[in-house]
């Protein structure tokens, strides 16, 4: 549910801002507030777990994300939403890093990849079904469903976590320790985490809007980010109980892991929002038919997760990657060959072929991940990991949809220089090359942005092969 709801407001939004009397616009902060704040927990969530209690924070944040989306569905004002989405964005941020933390610590390394498998389904079918969810549940009802559907699986959660979901004795003496030798509040690590991710995500949510650099608001927050970072990683390696354990950076396989993890978010979230957004923009086609377009590479997914899974317990994790993110590369250059005269099922063809890739790198970049971490460490290296996905997804999103804007701007000037007075007499038929002219270069600006894509993919393949070997047959780390 967690994940559904970074990518189902988005087919509502016109819908809400009608709601509540907002203009479109204003109607994004519902989108931005929430990944703020995401961003801001989930650095931090690592140790969080560690002092609170790794199940308590977990089902802390459950009932945080639970009861914020209810009062998300009842709000009455953009104000209150956004108020809303903030507390709902701190709730979620830390579910994800817990939830891996606790897989980590409950099977050894070689059942870890079944586990995660399961576990991965949420990953990449949550934002592949929320466009479509999002698209029936706002057509047939009301926007308000977006958000009161979590009501119950919250529940469900909480109650199943309380019976079932318990913490390893390694976690419980670290908080002991903890509190024998006194708890020393990080609150300068703290707030850099606050204005570095907080105004990082501004910046790449708000980027292409507010016209990039040249805006004041966009140049000031960049700055803001870029020194709260700077100090945040120097301030934090000396820290001796930091908020946010970057010293784990220094272990070469999970510094590698946290790059792979950044380049699956970046892939997965923009190609999730490319594609529907092709097919809409250039084929006419409505936000549920362009949801389906990627429905049946999320069926496709859930069936080779499993073997995925299966495999990824026999095969070290570094020949999988480089199969699959080789694979992704190929996948993103046969979208290069997409034109508006293609059919929907060509469209979801090309979704596909992209998706069989999808479960070789998750399940296998996530047991990487922990390889080498100390158990003590699990729920600061799950905090960092998480982070590297979320923000390659924001970062995709952001450079995606920025140089869609570029691009097309280029092949329009380009095209255009080759329409003269002599082209056509007639002003009907003249329209009608200008319209054509729009439509080419809006193609041809995706066509580059999946080339480049390409490119990136295939760029970062060599690096998994500096993965370590993960160890067969040890025993869990919480154990």
């Amino acid at each position: 549910m967690e994940v559904l709801d970074t990518t189902i407001a988005n087919v509502a939004l016109r819908h809400i801002a009608g709601g509540l009397a907002a203009s479109e616009d204003e109607a994004t902060w519902v989108l931005t507030s929430y990944l703020v704040s995401n961003a801001i927990v989930l650095p931090i969530s690592g140790w969080l777990s560690n002092v609170i209690g790794r199940k308590r924070f977990y089902m802390s944040c459950v009932a945080i994300f639970t009861i914020s989306s209810v009062l998300c569905g009842f709000s009455t004002s953009l104000t209150m939403m956004v108020a809303c989405r903030i507390l709902q964005g701190i709730g979620g941020g830390g579910l994800a890093p817990t939830e891996q933390s606790i897989f980590a610590d409950s099977f050894p390394p070689a059942m870890r990849s079944m586990a995660f498998a399961l576990y991965g389904l949420t990953v990449v079918v949550a934002p592949a079904i929320g466009p479509v969810l999002g698209g029936y549940l706002t057509d047939d009802y009301s926007w308000h469903w977006v958000f009161l559907i979590n009501l119950p699986i919250g529940m469900m959660s909480l109650t199943l976590t309380y019976f079932f979901v318990y913490e390893p004795k390694v976690l419980v003496e670290e908080r002991r320790k903890l509190s024998r030798g006194g708890l020393s509040v990080d609150y300068v690590g703290f707030a850099l985490v606050v204005l570095g991710f907080g105004t990082l995500q501004i910046v790449l949510d708000r980027y292409e809007r507010d016209d990039g650099f040249s805006s004041t608001f966009i140049s000031t927050l960049a700055a803001i980010c870029f020194v709260s970072l700077t100090t945040l990683v120097i301030w934090e390696a000396f820290n001796r109980q930091p908020v946010m354990n970057v010293r784990l950076l220094k272990i070469p396989s999970f510094a590698i892991s946290c790059a792979v993890m950044f380049i699956i978010g970046f892939m997965l979230i923009s190609t999730t929002q490319l594609l529907p957004q092709f097919s809409q923009d250039l084929m006419g086609y409505d936000a549920i038919t362009a949801g389906l377009t990627l429905s049946l590479g999320g069926v496709l997914t859930v069936v080779l997760m499993p073997l995925a899974g299966f495999v990824s317990g026999r095969v070290q994790p570094k020949w999988l990657l480089f199969g699959a993110l080789a694979m992704t590369a190929f996948s993103l250059y046969h979208l290069t060959g997409l034109d508006t005269s293609v059919s929907f099922w060509t469209l979801t063809d090309a979704r596909m072929l992209q998706v069989v890739a999808l479960p070789f790198l998750f399940i296998p970049i996530t047991a990487a991940s922990y390889n080498g971490i100390p158990p003590d460490k699990t729920n600061e290296a799950s905090a960092i990991i998480n982070l590297m996905r979320n923000l390659g997804g924001s970062v995709g999103v952001s450079f995606t949809t920025t140089m869609l804007q570029q691009r097309e701007q280029f092949h329009h000037e380009r095209l255009a220089e080759s329409v003269t007075r002599y082209s056509d007499m007639h002003g009907q038929s003249l329209a009608r090359i200008g319209r054509a002219v729009a439509t080419q270069a809006s193609v041809l600006s995706y066509i580059d942005v999946f080339f480049v894509l390409a490119v990136i993919a295939l760029m970062f393949t060599p690096l998994v092969l500096f993965l370590r070997n993960v160890p067969k047959g040890a025993s869990a780390g919480g154990h």
